[in-house]
């Protein structure tokens, strides 16, 4: 097992050649980078996957009545959006700051997303999160988030499936790491998360003790919006989905205590210790439900293979550096990001952190797309699926943090 499969080493040097030329944004479809069809002749590479445990096609159910499996990837798009490449627009304002390397949205459904957002917003309400801040809860649209993130899914159920457990971990960010006035006290942060993953990871208690649980989670919004956004969650995913899903919240739940335990201290981690952190408290959870969501599975044998957990995670830290560029203006003083960490590490302006930032960001979104190609020439019809809609769930993220109220006024 290692991190890349050997007689591969061509295909990732031509990937990263055909994606040298950055003067116009990336394909919204990773399948134009990927190609159609898997060659013929994959040489020792597929013999070497096959022994790994990656190479024996596991067949996924038709969604939809659309049609599945190498080749249909263009049956899941609009027909308008189809080869239509991702316009090219700057990482800001000055010129001389580089283009982010990243696709646009593979469709943009307005009334679709206005529909999940305001069946959030209800169940909001119902579970007491965000009490006197619906208006802006409403405005952030992460129902909007969800169709542009999913769109091979036109089913409101299940995006609203995956728009609660995400609202729940945002709310759990902001009641009790960041926004004072809603209770965040880093000193309590990590024994807060630690009862809260009893929803995500439900805790069976013996009979004398599970009353004051179910009491505990009467009187405490989050915990009611965990347990009711995992039961919601659970109608669409099989148990293998679902323990990837809890696995990858344990590894959140460690990671912003981590970030309290730094604001606690007043510590401000080196550049490469930031990063060790965003690559664990990173948009893997969200994430990870693609499969799930669309209506097929990767296997576990190849979702946890070191090649594709690498080119996976390196997708999720690039995509969470998109909300270090954009949720600056909105963080607290004492919260952290990668141009903070730069700029205090380097001594430069915050300009070239911002610079570097987004650089680190393409170094990323290319090691993706060169790894998932190599990996794609040897895998599964699922593998690939797989890849392409990870794509797409970073093009659509990208569109949602620059136009969210939640970071941005107007």
């Amino acid at each position: 097992m290692i991190s890349r499969p050997p007689a591969t080493e061509d295909l990732v040097a031509l990937a990263r050649a055909l994606l040298a030329d950055t003067s116009s944004a990336p394909s919204a479809t990773l399948a134009d980078v990927l190609g159609s069809s898997t060659p013929t002749a994959a040489g020792p590479a597929a013999a070497h996957l096959a022994a790994a445990g990656l190479g024996t096609a596991v067949p996924f159910p038709a969604f939809d009545g659309r049609p599945t499996g190498l080749g249909t990837s263009a049956a899941w798009l609009p027909s308008s959006l189809l080869g239509q490449p991702a316009g090219a627009t700057p990482a800001d304002s000055d010129d001389d700051l580089p283009e982010l390397f990243c696709p646009g949205p593979v469709r943009d459904d307005p009334a679709l997303g206005e529909l999940v957002n305001d069946r959030l917003v209800a169940w909001a309400e119902e579970m007491g999160i965000y009490e006197g801040r619906l208006d802006h809860l409403r405005s952030c649209g992460f129902g909007r988030l969800m169709m542009l993130t999913h769109p091979a899914v036109n089913d409101p159920d299940r995006l609203l499936a995956a728009t609660q457990v995400v609202v729940a971990e945002w709310a759990a960010d902001d009641y009790y790491l960041d926004e004072e006035e809603m209770g965040a006290d880093p000193r309590l942060t990590s024994a807060r998360l630690g009862l809260i993953y009893g929803m995500v990871d439900p805790a069976a208690l013996p009979r004398d003790y599970q009353p004051q649980l179910d009491a505990f989670v009467r009187d405490e919004p989050i915990a009611r919006a965990f347990r009711s956004g995992m039961e919601n969650l659970a109608r669409y995913t099989t148990g293998a989905q679902m323990g990837r899903f809890q696995h990858q919240m344990a590894i959140l739940f460690t990671t912003l205590g981590q970030n309290a335990s730094w604001r606690v201290t007043g510590k401000r981690p080196a550049v490469w210790e930031y990063l060790v952190h965003r690559h664990h408290n990173s948009y893997l959870p969200p994430m990870i439900l693609v499969d799930a969501l669309a209506g097929y599975e990767l296997s576990a044998e190849e979702f946890y293979h070191p090649g594709v957990r690498r080119a996976f995670t390196m997708a999720g830290l690039a995509a969470v550096l998109l909300n270090d560029l954009n949720s600056a203006g909105k963080e607290a003083d004492d919260d952290l990001s990668l141009p903070e960490a730069i700029a205090a590490e380097e001594g430069c302006t915050r300009k070239e952190a911002i610079r570097r930032t987004i650089e680190i960001h393409n170094e990323l979104m290319r090691g993706f797309v060169a790894e998932a190609t190599a990996l794609s020439l040897v895998g599964t019809p699922n593998l690939r699926r797989f890849f392409a809609d990870t794509w797409a769930w970073c093009g659509g993220s990208r569109e949602w943090h620059a136009t969210t109220r939640r970071y941005h006024s107007a």
